[in-house]
């Protein structure tokens, strides 16, 4: 029992330390999950969802493309609608 409590104690400041990584890690994952889904990136959301690199891909994928979404919406939709107004003539 000696040598459990000895390891238990060595390794004590070990704990918070993965809490902490895995918090930051599953914070930066859900944000740029959710923003990869706003934007209908399925390749980055799979990527997102299935590697784990604390925190860096999801960090890289909200620069680079996080901000898609509002200016690149717009031009889809607005080139929908001249789609389909040429379609109907």
């Amino acid at each position: 029992m000696d040598s459990f409590t000895e390891f238990y104690h060595s390794i004590a400041w070990f704990i918070p330390l993965i809490i902490i990584c895995v918090l930051w890690d599953v914070v930066w994952k859900l944000i740029a999950m959710w923003k990869a889904a706003r934007n209908n990136d399925l390749a980055w959301f799979i990527c997102i969802a299935l590697l784990n690199t604390m925190g860096l891909i999801p960090i890289i994928y909200i620069l680079l493309f996080g901000n898609k979404s509002g200016k690149y919406n717009a031009l889809i939709k607005n080139n929908e609608g001249e789609n389909s107004e040429e379609v109907k003539s």
